[in-house]
């Protein structure tokens, strides 16, 4: 599936999951006072079991870069290249970040596979912008377009965002740098995200990675390893599993998280059984202690969790 182009899309949600993603009723309970916005759903359906300002719109930072990971497993796909191939980082990514903490330089080939590894866990602009530009080339040639490859390749982010009823985010560029500018999300819109980046086992993965090497190949034939951890300092805590941590100074802290229970399994009439996952996705903008409110969240989430559960899952109310 790719987004806005013709390549024979697939549908990724029913119609069902879809609105209740967009319309879950919120029964308030926790409360992270260092939060401007916060929801906390279950995964599977994106109904939201207690939230503040869902739907504010607000800079989400390095969060962006979930949208960024969507779109490149899907050209994978369709393209099906390999994410083993090479992608050479352009001089222009250089210029995001002075302070260069994974040492690429203009010139150097990464596999996809470890640029996603060094977005998502330790959330490189570098990498993010190698990805846009490597993705936006093949799309260039495609279509035969003048546009910037990255600018194709956030049309594609935006896409993604309107296929998924995601209404109040706009992205502008692959990595959630402001720059000057105002990309923004809500809270809402990053749970219907998230719910439809953990259908993938490749973005699962990648997230639940606590460290990673991976290798950069330079213009002059070497090669250099560089080692990576995860700026998701609650990885394993409660089960926790992922997702993808966010920061500047407008933004404030932000976290996206998620932790799953065993699938709860009842035993129908017929004697079959039907199995129920259990899983919970918490979003945290504008904090200044993300992952304490996290972590909180996710834990008054479960007893939510229990409560809507009893109640037998309503989508409304």
């Amino acid at each position: 599936m790719f987004h806005g182009f013709n390549f024979g899309m697939k549908k990724r949600l029913s119609a069902l999951l879809l609105l209740s993603c967009l319309w879950g009723y919120a029964a308030p309970l926790a409360r992270a006072q260092d939060a401007t916005a916060y929801a906390v759903a279950d995964a599977t359906t994106c109904h939201l079991l207690d939230s503040r300002n869902p739907n504010k719109k607000l800079p989400v930072a390095s969060l962006t870069k979930i949208a960024t990971a969507m779109v490149v497993l899907d050209w994978l796909d369709v393209s099906k290249q390999e994410q083993g191939s090479l992608a050479v980082v352009p001089p222009g990514a250089l210029s995001l970040d002075p302070g260069n903490p994974l040492g690429f330089q203009a010139g150097d080939q990464v596999s996809i596979r470890d640029l996603l590894y060094a977005m998502l866990l330790q959330s490189d602009n570098i990498a993010a912008y190698t990805l846009a530009n490597h993705v936006g080339h093949d799309l260039q040639r495609s279509y035969q377009s003048d546009a910037r490859p990255v600018d194709l390749f956030v049309a594609q982010m935006n896409a993604l965002a309107r296929k998924l009823g995601m209404t109040r985010t706009v992205f502008l560029n692959p990595h959630g740098l402001e720059l000057g500018e105002n990309p923004h999300s809500t809270a809402r819109d990053l749970v219907v995200l998230t719910s439809e980046a953990l259908k993938r086992s490749a973005f699962r993965f990648y997230v639940s990675q606590r460290q990673r090497q991976i290798t950069r190949h330079t213009a002059a034939g070497a090669s250099a390893a560089v080692n990576l951890t995860n700026t998701n300092d609650l990885l394993g805590i409660n089960a926790i599993d992922g997702v993808k941590t966010g920061n500047s100074a407008r933004a404030g802290g932000c976290a996206v998280i998620s932790a799953a229970r065993a699938p709860e399994s009842v035993q129908n009439a017929d004697e079959s059984y039907t199995i129920t996952p259990r899983r919970l996705i918490v979003v945290v903008l504008g904090s200044s202690g993300r992952f304490n409110d996290a972590k909180q969240l996710l834990n008054n989430g479960w007893n939510l969790y229990d409560e809507w559960a009893a109640q037998g899952r309503p989508l409304e109310k």
